[in-house]
């Protein structure tokens, strides 16, 4: 019982806290006070929440964010999703085998007055872009209400244990993400001009310019001057045969249940998707003593930074480029991914299938801008602004300075007596967000003697910390001064500073000091759940994670502010400069099943709508057939009629148009409602009168 609990993080403090006693299945189960039922059950080793009604396959967490109902269980009767309702005491959970029955209804509701508030700005979500835009309007003295359908403000900064990129001046780059999003959120709560609403969550906008909002279980309507939309994104799905199985959701999920929970969500994680969310993902896993067992990406090259996907593959992480994902296999949750390669055009090439054995497969393949709130108020003739991933997918980083420009163009427009944004600032905003870029050759200092820092960062990319931290100025920057490369220019000291600040864990020291032919090097780390001691001989290992040689640990020292590890290797002359990491992963753990499990689903099988239960090859024909309006396709189907409300199978259906060559084609009419509330909280009073 309760096994599954993280007893230590090499980050994010593991505390005794105080534990309740629920039901499942009518068995005595222990949970965290106040945590979410569904990490509770995965505590305990429970993933399977329920089957569904149309085909019995097994339901589990898929989001964790409230967008789906993937996740729903019974909680004393009542149908909940267990990622957004906390557990209590003596609470009875059992499986939704089906469709859930309603209670009955033994009272008629009460009809309680809906309060009605004003306010100068609506912020629709309290991640970085939406207190950033706080923290300026609250500064010319403009009040703003946030809403977040969390506990806690921060957004997806409380998941992020990695130091970021970016500016340091601008975007706290070099601190950890969990460290930027309390900082934010201290700032924001202490700000008299910003009134915080959490668990709070706007259901829709209305024409006649008010917000609906559920609020800790009460309805209200919010009349704004402006809404600010910083709402962030939602996680792009895949189509591939088994993608139904338990044990299949994206890197959110992921994270709430590891970082958030500290619950060891998987023993073998398998990832889809080369970007940063994927390649921090599978950082995150394995600090959380979680065996990562590959990585694959469609494209020829990751789309996220180089090194984060260096850091995997020092590690031990095997990163497939060119490679697909064929199918996910098992009965009821995965035990086993199917990939193969591809050609350019994105093609399978048969015969290139392998398979591993895992338990859980992390989808990290695009985010999509949470939009609705800007597309309703534009109808409705509001006054409407968007920051961070609801205006255009990017870093937490340009989510922040992204979030100051819009919140000093709201207080402007508002009548703050201030100047026009710098022009500075977008361009430092441009900077922020750029992709990354050329990839230069590595270059090593020629000295041999003293101590020096080795900078194994050879990627144009937003990020200056090294260069900011050094108190002799040694690292400087060339070119642009955040996203130039980072040079060595001399008199390095020593202190460290440079290797336990950088995001990418991409410097060293190189020390000859005591002995220049058995110089020492020091390396940064932060697994520590894999245990490195003094003596210990390690797998060191280059820039791209190939081995040198077996080296002995004569030293580690931890950072107490950067909680960063320092391991001191004694390495030689001629291999010293090279080492940038050791393996913590053993080959053994990737190593592919002898036999590929070739799946006996044909690519169409593959569910598009995971709610209502309908194939890619159902959507096709209807395609194929001249219906290119999606509400008739949703008349047919049903695809797009489930509790998530298409955020799923939106995205997946319009690529299928794409493949068939069908670009014009009518949009889903959006739900009178985002999400789902009980029908009973709108059933109140305003302005005294019944609605």
């Amino acid at each position: 019982m309760d096994t599954f609990r993280l007893t230590t993080h090499p980050i994010l403090p593991v505390e005794d806290k105080n534990k309740v006693t629920f039901y499942w299945e009518n068995k005595p189960l222990k949970a965290v006070k106040g945590e979410k039922i569904a990490s509770a059950l995965f505590a305990n080793g429970i993933k399977i929440f329920g089957h569904h009604e149309k085909d019995n396959s097994a339901q589990g967490i898929f989001c964790a964010n409230g967008q789906c109902s993937k996740c729903t269980v019974i909680a004393n009767g009542v149908p909940v999703k267990s990622c957004m309702t906390a557990v209590k005491e003596n609470m009875i959970v059992m499986p939704a085998e089906g469709l859930p029955e309603l209670p009955d209804v033994e009272k008629e509701p009460v009809l309680e007055d809906i309060e009605s508030i004003k306010t100068d700005v609506l912020i629709i979500g309290g991640g970085p872009a939406g207190l950033s835009a706080s923290l300026q309007i609250a500064e010319n003295n403009i009040k703003s209400i946030i809403l977040d359908d969390k506990e806690k403000l921060g957004g997806k900064l409380v998941l992020q244990t990695h130091k970021f990129f970016g500016s340091v001046e601008d975007s706290y780059a070099g601190t950890r993400g969990i460290e930027i999003g309390e900082l934010l959120a201290n700032k924001v709560n202490e700000n008299s001009n910003i009134d915080v609403w959490t668990e709070s969550t706007a259901i829709f906008v209305f024409k006649d310019k008010k917000v609906g909002v559920f609020s800790k279980g009460k309805y209200k309507i919010i009349e704004p001057k402006v809404i600010l939309n910083a709402a962030g994104a939602r996680e792009k799905f895949l189509r591939f045969p088994g993608n139904t199985l338990a044990g299949i959701y994206g890197a959110g999920a992921f994270q709430t249940l590891v970082n958030r929970d500290l619950i060891k969500a998987s023993e073998r994680l398998f990832i889809v998707g080369g970007g940063n969310v994927g390649l921090i993902a599978g950082y995150h896993a394995l600090q959380a003593g979680i065996e990562v067992v590959g990585l694959i990406e469609a494209m020829p090259k990751c789309g996220g930074y180089k090194v984060h996907a260096d850091k995997l593959k020092r590690f031990g992480v095997p990163i497939y480029t060119s490679h697909t994902i064929v199918s996910a296999n098992g009965e009821e949750s995965v035990d086993s991914v199917t990939i193969g390669q591809i050609d350019d055009k994105f093609n399978l090439i048969p015969g290139t299938e392998k398979s591993f054995k895992c338990d859980t497969i992390l989808i990290a393949v695009g985010l999509e801008s949470v939009k609705e709130f800007t597309d309703e108020a534009e109808k409705a003739g509001m006054n409407i602004f968007s920051a961070g991933d609801a205006e255009a997918i990017a870093e937490a980083s340009s989510a922040m300075f992204n979030g100051k420009i819009v919140g000093l163009k709201i207080a402007k427009f508002l009548g703050a007596e201030i100047n026009d944004v710098p022009e500075s600032w977008y361009e430092k905003a441009q900077i922020l967000k750029k992709h990354p870029g050329e990839i230069s050759k590595l270059e090593y200092p020629k000295d041999e003697k003293g101590i020096m820092p080795i900078i194994n960062c050879i990627q144009e990319i937003p990020c200056n910390p090294c260069s900011t931290v050094c108190p002799v100025n040694a690292i400087q920057m060339q070119g642009d001064p955040i996203t130039g490369k980072p040079v060595y220019t001399g008199g390095c000291i020593g202190c460290g500073l440079c290797v336990v600040t950088c995001p990418g864990l991409a410097i060293t020291l190189s020390d000859y000091r005591k002995d220049a032919d058995n110089p020492i090097v020091k390396i940064p780390y932060e697994i520590g759940n894999i245990i490195v001691n003094i003596g210990d001989k390690v797998d060191c290992v280059d820039i791209d994670g190939n081995f040198i040689d077996k080296f002995e640990v004569v030293n580690i020292e931890k950072n107490k502010k950067k909680l960063t590890q320092i391991v001191s290797v004694k390495a030689d002359k001629e291999n010293v400069k090279k080492i940038v990491a050791f393996k913590v992963q053993a080959d053994e753990i990737s190593k592919p099943l002898d036999n590929p499990i070739i799946p006996t689903k044909m690519k169409d099988d593959a569910m598009v709508c995971l709610c209502e239960r309908v194939t890619a090859g159902e959507i096709r024909k209807l395609i194929k057939e001249g219906i290119y309006d999606l509400n008739q396709i949703k008349a047919i189907t049903r695809a797009g009629m489930g509790p998530c409300g298409a955020k799923t199978c939106d995205n997946l259906i319009k690529q299928i148009f794409r493949e068939e060559g069908i670009s014009t084609i009518v949009d889903n009419t959006r739900r009178p409602l985002y999400v789902e509330v009980p029908l009973g909280v709108l059933a109140g009073k305003e302005g005294g009168e019944n609605e």
